[in-house]
């Protein structure tokens, strides 16, 4: 019989757990939740103030009874699942379902798995945090609501088994609103002009960019505007004016939250967000290392905090002084944004002293590269900055200005080590401009004037669209992932290197959705409820009053939209393809892989066709059309209309047109 019975949810974390206690601990693990609402039905009791019916996930049953017979035998019960509302909900579920005595049953909670960390959590013990539970609750019930009510009207009107959801229609709505963007764009024209300029004495050039008439800005928006200022200064003097010099200093950024993790590893290691997460949780509930045995290398992934332990910060402080050098090292605290519920610290390795590549045998090709971007982001977030001398010269040509800015990195500090990623590419570093003196006189190499266009918004990739939901507070770390996952999916969205672009099915259903929930499919009201969702944690609000204050005005929305859709039959768009089966025109519908052609017979006449894509450049092979199409993977590849019949012609490249 053993005297303490610790429950987690997975084997891994399980059997990292276990050499830390006392042979008279067991340790088990509940493989996740236990219980959850039924898929078959709403599950929620809307006459009885909505409470959620229960139930056993299917398959769990033998589980539940080794659980229960484990926890029978056992003096006391520890629940030690994850230290977020979702484990502390599986928590619940886990003491309703042993039925044990109160006192019996304690919950534990521990940032990190190390051996200290799981030693004081038993130690100390608490009661099962309701607040948690229930803002847990109120996410599950109200998502289940949402779902569950404006997914038929997608039935009705689209096609069978398409669900809405609170969360992931927003998130489609950020996608199809930036398509928009992109395609109502239209582009501005612009100039620059660039004078290759070079000091007399020492013969180094450097590039000054036109920077406006007498000291004021001017933008140039035709080459009539340029062709009038080259025209005005081409036997003019290029005269220095004015010589600024500087120091600029920049720091590092912040250890790891959630988002940012899966930002940067997105962006430098090309993971997607659900890749990031299943190796974060790999890291976190222990890696088998040399003389160490199985431990966990990373603190709890999902936090949208930044603070870090003191401990961790001293540890930081010696590895990097013993690295680097005493003036590589700054104490630093980073401010918690006012929406984090800072419940953890941020990411950070679990063991400072383990470097990355002192372990790397012992760990997977994505735990190492995963590991070194959290440790070096980590120990970077506590050394000094990076400080580079600046110069900014003006130089007059004439009544014309022309501006040159340099600069040079003179101590590297934290970049030694880490760099922040970003979405837009950026100019590698400026060099320095030679030393200059007031009044001087430079040569002209040469004029480069140059044309460009304003852009449209970049589309969104998984990195931009989670900095995006986060900033304007749209789900919670923890739903980040899921989010973006079920969309892409559900086909409503789908990746073309790296970007996001919403499908056909996408665009229908985000429309569809507009026209009907605005009030719910939008990102203050998405926000709003996030909030509500943090004070139920804070115990500030009883979870029940909150959901029905939704449900009053939501239930009425849909009354009406079922009202209106009462005697509405779904107009199915005609094509101009005759169906050689039965001689109807055929008609689009949307499927699981997007738009296709199908027969109105249905069911006398069960004849479908793929929409063909073709481009405007004929096959090299043979002249025929040539046909796009995609893989499983909707990669696209180029084939001739007539392959396999007549012509072999197919490419994963595009044909160019052959110039005669």
């Amino acid at each position: 019989m053993a005297d303490k019975l610790v429950i987690v949810e997975s084997p891994a974390k399980a059997n990292t757990i276990k050499k830390f206690l006392g042979g008279s601990t067991k340790v088990v693990a509940s493989m996740g939740h236990i219980r959850d609402l039924p898929k078959s039905k709403l599950g929620i009791d809307i006459e009885h103030d909505f409470e959620p019916e229960y139930i056993n996930i299917r398959g769990k049953g033998d589980l539940i009874k080794s659980l229960k017979k484990d926890a029978k035998n056992a003096k006391k019960v520890y629940l030690a699942t994850d230290p977020d509302r979702e484990g502390e909900a599986i928590a619940w579920h886990l003491a309703n379902i042993l039925n044990e005595e109160k006192e019996k049953i304690t919950r534990v909670t521990f940032n990190e798995i190390t051996k200290g960390a799981v030693q004081k959590a038993i130690k100390q013990p608490r009661d099962i945090d309701i607040n948690l539970v229930d803002a847990q609750q109120a996410r599950r019930v109200i998502d289940r609501i949402v779902g569950y009510k404006m997914s038929p009207v997608l039935w009705k009107k689209v096609r069978r088994g398409l669900s809405a959801g609170r969360v992931q229609s927003v998130a489609v709505k950020l996608i199809v609103d930036r398509e928009e963007e992109i395609e109502k764009f239209k582009p501005e024209e612009y100039w620059n002009i660039y004078a290759i300029l070079e000091d007399k004495e020492t013969k180094k050039r450097f590039e000054a960019k036109f920077y406006g008439k007498q000291g004021k800005k001017q933008e140039l928006h035709s080459k009539e505007e340029v062709d009038k200022i080259l025209e005005a200064i081409k036997k003019e003097k290029y005269i220095v004016d004015e010589i600024k010099k500087g120091e600029k200093k920049r720091a590092p950024a912040p250890p790891f939250t959630t988002s940012t993790m899966q930002q940067e590893a997105s962006r430098k290691l090309g993971f997607t967000l659900k890749r990031t997460m299943s190796v974060a949780q790999s890291l976190y509930e222990g890696v088998k290392v040399p003389e160490r045995g199985t431990v966990g290398l990373i603190t709890y992934m999902r936090t949208d905090s930044t603070r870090i332990s003191e401990e961790a910060r001293k540890v930081a402080q010696q590895q990097i002084v013993a690295n680097y050098g005493e003036k590589y090292y700054k104490n630093r605290y980073y401010k918690t944004s006012k929406d984090s519920q800072d419940a953890h610290e941020a990411i950070r390795p679990t063991y400072i002293e383990l470097q990355p590549d002192s372990i790397k045998d012992s760990l997977t090709s994505d735990q190492y590269k995963l590991y070194k971007l959290v440790y070096n982001r980590f120990m970077a977030s506590q050394m000094a900055e990076a400080v580079y001398d600046t110069m900014a010269v003006t130089i007059n040509s004439g009544e014309y200005t022309f501006k040159a800015n340099g600069q040079l990195l003179k101590f590297k500090g934290f970049m030694t080590l880490y760099v922040e990623g970003t979405d837009i590419e950026e100019k590698e570093e400026e060099g320095m401009i030679p030393e200059l003196k007031e009044k001087q006189e430079l040569k002209l190499n040469k004029l480069n004037p140059k044309q460009s266009f304003t852009e449209p918004p970049p589309r969104y990739t998984e990195a931009s669209l989670v900095k995006a939901l986060e900033e304007k507070g749209i789900g919670r770390p923890s739903t980040y992932s899921p989010t973006i996952t079920t969309i892409l999916e559900r086909r409503y969205i789908e990746k073309e290197k790296k970007q996001l672009i919403p499908t056909e099915l996408g665009k229908v259903v985000n429309k569809l959705l507009i026209e009907n929930f605005s009030d719910v499919i939008n990102v203050e009201f998405t926000a709003k409820i996030e909030n509500e969702f943090d004070e139920i944690a804070e115990g500030n609000e009883p979870w029940k009053k909150m959901i029905r204050t939704f449900y009053g005005p939501f239930e009425k929305e849909i009354e009406k939209v079922e009202k209106e859709l009462e005697h509405v039959e779904l107009v199915e768009e005609v094509s101009d393809v005759k169906c050689e089966k039965c001689g109807r025109m055929m008609v689009y519908k949307y499927g699981k892989f997007g738009k296709f052609l199908a027969c109105p017979g249905y069911p006398e006449c069960k004849n479908t066709k793929p929409i063909v894509e073709t481009i405007d450049v004929p096959c090299p092979k043979c002249g025929a059309k040539v046909q796009v199409r995609k893989t499983k993977r909707r990669r696209n590849y180029y084939i001739c209309e007539n392959n396999p019949a007549s012509c072999d012609y197919i490419s994963w490249n595009k044909p160019k047109l052959e110039k005669k």
